[in-house]
């Protein structure tokens, strides 16, 4: 059913016979970040390594369900050839440097311009909520450059991620812009395809796409953003439905937008496009946003703080409990090195627990001790005075690994190799043979959106009593086959969900959720 939309398309679509005339070339990246804005700190642009073989590239995109993989999978079924223009991306703890911006998009918009032979069409794969020192709304400076260079007429698709904070000056400046529906993110691989197909449908002469856009006055927490579950999971159904049952329908999407996004667009939005109905794009946008509207009274803040997180999970019956650490959300932009849980384990003797901490100090006297190795260590809240203090660890070094490992299911962004890079694993003091309770060391934050992130690293979390996941929706996609509970924790950091802990310069006045 996933490809059942996609297969209808393509049935419709045309294209000239081979030899006939060249394939439409279409150049694919972008500038991608998630900003914790609030975070005061700049973070520089980072420039991908340029693409060197063309075939490679698409070969290795074909073995994820990343966005990009579903490009390349239905480029060639749909008559189009992709090729790669510059990607880069920054970090989520803070805000994108200017400078650094400017010279990489610059460059990508200096490659789109200049190609030879030109290219017809561009994908860019964004992430929906950057946000730069200078232009707030940073993807829709992106597509501004762009179509200023392109002209009007110049096929531009964006894909953006759930947590997009979109702005209408972004949905002016695409041709297409298409968010994920899903979070956890499973349906990465089937936005690309839905951009593939489309920039065909465009250049065939088969599609001519409208869009429009409708902003309710409210943000939705975080941690009301699983569209598997109610409140959002009706209005996420609608939008699948309206693109399942209504042919002039190309995309509907209600991204859940990024809190920590300190910006005009702050927020959640509908985004309907259309073929060539620019009323009926008006008036379902209108019409989906009104649903998220009519959910405000079940998005009241709730959730429990450390202490009695951890006392309830040691008190529970069935295991393993899952505590997500919000506040110390790395995907959403936090350090990895937030101790109120870590802090609450140890003083409340529980046991069975597993926490993973990004530490590079600790880290380092782990692999200095060796396996087997004693450790004593003052662990996490390194970065700086949100995320808790630094908790003393005693135990010994119970195993060193590189932390490398392979996710071969569909999880949450669609990877499949990750890299923690050195880990180890602590034995804390306390633990049984039955019951260890384990610390594992990494040197920086690696959002745990994978089991294999414990796996690999010699721990079966099914046999543990209580798993700790820094993260709020993302990790669910792995954790919830094998979780007994799952708990959302009120803990303290970057990525804290309680709104009142943050002040807001440039959100729009009067946004539900920030104000109650």
């Amino acid at each position: 059913m996933r490809h059942l939309w996609f297969a209808l398309l393509l049935a419709g679509l045309s294209f000239p016979a081979a030899g006939q005339h060249r394939k439409p070339r279409i150049a694919v990246g972008g500038l991608s970040a998630e900003s914790n804005s609030l975070y005061p700190r700049a973070l520089p642009m980072r420039e991908a390594p340029p693409v060197s073989n063309r075939g490679e590239w698409i070969a290795e995109a074909l073995k994820a369900n990343t966005v990009l993989s579903g490009v390349a999978e239905a480029a060639p079924k749909v008559g189009i050839e992709i090729y790669p223009v510059l990607r880069a991306s920054a970090g989520s703890l803070g805000y994108v440097e200017k400078s650094s911006f400017n010279q990489a998009l610059d460059k990508l918009v200096q490659q789109v311009k200049t190609a030879n032979p030109p290219f017809d069409g561009l994908i860019l794969i964004d992430h929906g909520a950057m946000a730069v020192d200078g232009y707030p709304q940073g993807d829709a400076e992106v597509a501004r450059r762009v179509r200023v260079a392109m002209g009007p007429n110049f096929p531009i698709i964006m894909t953006n991620d759930f947590h997009a904070n979109v702005c209408e000056e972004l949905v002016r400046d695409t041709t297409v812009l298409i968010t994920y529906k899903e979070n956890p993110h499973l349906d990465t691989k089937q936005r690309g395809i839905q951009a593939a197909t489309i920039m065909a449908g465009i250049l065939s002469g088969k599609m001519k796409p409208v869009q429009a856009i409708a902003k309710p006055p409210m943000i939705v927490n975080l941690v009301y953003q699983d569209v598997f579950h109610e409140p959002f999971k009706h209005i996420t159904d609608e939008s699948r439905r309206l693109e399942r049952d209504n042919p002039k329908i190309l995309v509907a999407s209600v991204p859940g937008g990024y809190q920590w996004g300190d910006v005009p667009a702050v927020g959640p939005s509908a985004i309907v496009v259309t073929n060539n109905d620019p009323e009926l794009a008006r008036r379902e946008a209108k019409r989906l946003s009104d649903m998220l509207w009519a959910i405000r009274d079940k998005l009241v803040f709730k959730s429990p703080d450390p202490a009695k997180a951890v006392r309830d999970a040691i008190a529970a019956t069935k295991f393993p409990v899952v505590l997500m650490d919000t506040g110390d959300n790395i995907g959403g932009g936090s350090a990895g090195d937030g101790t109120f849980i870590l802090a609450e384990l140890v003083k409340q003797k529980a046991e069975g627990w597993v926490v993973v901490i990004s530490d590079a100090a600790a880290n380092k006297a782990a692999f200095a001790a060796g396996i087997d190795g004693a450790f004593d260590q003052l662990v996490g809240g390194k970065t700086d005075k949100i995320h808790g203090e630094p908790v003393r660890i005693k135990g010994r070094v119970k195993s060193l690994t590189d932390g490398n490992y392979v996710e071969t299911e569909v999880r949450h962004g669609g990877g499949r190799y990750a890299s923690m890079g050195p880990v180890s694993v602590i034995e804390v003091e306390g633990s049984t043979k039955d019951l260890p309770n384990l610390l594992l060391l990494s040197n920086r934050p690696t959002t745990p959106n994978s089991l294999h992130q414990l796996i690999s690293n010699g721990v079966y979390p099914q046999r543990q009593k209580i798993l700790v996941a820094k993260g709020t929706t993302a990790p669910r996609a792995a954790y919830e086959p094998i979780a007994a509970q799952i708990v959302e924790v009120n803990s303290g950091g970057a990525t804290d969900v309680n709104p009142k802990r943050f002040t807001y310069k440039f959100a729009r006045p009067g946004l539900f959720g920030l104000d109650k």
